[in-house]
Order: C-alpha cells, then sequence, then structure tokens
C-alpha cells in the first residue's frame, strides 16, 4: 500500500472517520475516498469508480465491481455508525440501550442539566450543551442519525438546523403531525427549503402502533435502520 494512503488511514480511524480503500485487481491503482477528499491519481479514476466509492462509505464490510473492464476491491474502514439522541427524556432511557444492542454509537446532547444526568444514562457520553454548539464539534457524516425528543423547540429546532446542514443519512422529529407542521413552518422560515425539510422524518418512527416509551423506541430504531439500509 502507498504511504500515503497507509498515513490517511490511520489518521482517519484515529478520529473515527470512515474511509473507503479502493485497490485495482488487474492493475496497480489505488485510491482513498473519505467524506470530502479523494486520495491517489484522482485524473486517473473513473467517475462510476467515484460514484461506488462514496456510495461504499455508507455501507461496511468489501466488496467488488467492474468498470472499463478492470475490476476493483473497495473496503470499507470505518467506525460504528452512530446515533446522536437530543432530549434526556424517556423515550431515550429506552432508544439508548436499544441502539447500542443494534451496534449504534450513542451520545446523547441535552442542555438541561436536571435530565442529562449519568445515573439516568449510564454508560452513555452525555453532552450538557445546547445541541447547535455540541453539534459544530461532532463531525455529523453520512453514517449519522439525529434523533430529536426534547419537545422543546428552542432545543430540537437548533439541533434540526445542525443536522440539515450536514450529510447525516437519518433525521426525526418527535411530535404529533400538528406540531411537525407548525415546526417545519419555522425552519421554513429559518431558510430551509422543501427538500431540506423532506429529510425530517416527523412524526418519527415507523407506524407500529405502539404507545409506550419502549414500543415508540422500537419504531424510532427500526425506521433508523430501515433508512440506513435503503440508502
Amino acid at each position: 500500500m502507498k504511504r500515503q494512503l497507509l498515513q490517511k488511514i490511520v489518521a482517519a480511524q484515529a478520529d473515527k472517520r470512515p474511509v473507503v480503500l479502493i485497490r485495482s485487481l488487474t492493475g496497480a491503482r489505488q485510491f482513498l475516498i473519505e467524506e470530502n477528499d479523494v486520495y491517489g491519481d484522482r485524473e486517473d479514476m473513473p467517475e462510476a469508480l467515484l460514484r461506488d466509492g462514496r456510495d461504499a462509505l455508507r455501507r461496511d464490510g468489501a466488496s467488488t465491481v467492474e468498470i472499463e473492464g478492470e475490476r476493483y476491491l473497495l473496503q470499507t474502514l470505518s467506525p460504528p455508525p452512530r446515533v446522536i439522541v437530543v432530549g434526556a427524556v424517556h423515550i431515550a432511557q429506552q432508544l439508548i440501550p436499544m441502539a447500542r444492542m443494534a451496534g449504534y454509537d450513542v451520545q446523547l446532547i441535552d442542555p438541561r442539566t436536571a435530565f442529562a444526568v449519568p445515573e439516568r444514562f449510564p454508560g452513555v457520553q452525555v453532552i450538557r450543551e445546547w445541541p447547535q454548539e455540541a453539534m459544530a464539534r461532532l463531525s455529523l457524516d453520512s453514517r449519522t442519525a439525529i434523533v430529536t425528543l426534547s419537545h422543546d423547540p428552542k432545543i430540537d429546532e437548533p439541533a434540526l438546523g445542525a443536522a440539515l446542514k450536514s450529510a447525516a443519512f437519518y433525521i426525526g422529529a418527535l411530535g404529533s403531525r400538528k406540531n411537525h407542521a407548525r415546526r417545519l413552518e419555522r425552519l421554513a422560515a429559518s431558510g430551509f427549503d422543501d427538500d431540506a425539510l423532506q429529510r425530517i422524518a416527523g412524526p418519527i418512527g415507523l407506524p407500529l402502533g405502539g404507545r409506550s416509551p419502549a414500543e415508540i423506541a422500537v419504531s424510532i430504531l427500526a425506521q433508523i435502520i430501515q433508512t440506513r439500509y435503503r440508502h
């Protein structure tokens, strides 16, 4: 492997950023793809291979493709997919352990120190800051799902604004249809267009019919998983 690519892989692993290593199986060409960068002989890289490489950022494992008569191995090297939960509420207490069991890394954001206490969320990184401040540091990439649960527009809507500006593969917001419609109106007034707002799953979760916090958490996690693999 080329030294430059190896150094980039080591740095990405240290920062928990996903990368895709692409190696020709019939030649010597090698490439490395990150969310916003490509390393290697970029001028020799077929556009179809670049598209396949970017798609592979959202998946795990390895695959092969044949492009212009040449076969390539695409190997995704990535940290676990991530769920960022905004709002230290009862549903979050149910959703977080479920998401962790499903293989997701979870972080919880809530500036309300009375709710966001480690005792209520053992083993989870609890960030007691306003979402727009915390999320600016969290590198919201295409392997990130964002769930807003606080029921407080002052907390949820800045988080949704940050999410809509990111490559997050899933964005969901708790609330009734009526409240969600009002939320969309406020987000539209702040500058988001219809295409952006359609990224928000609201009311959140698959329509399973459940009402308890645990049942709602199941529907949210199911929708996250469905969206991830649909992508």
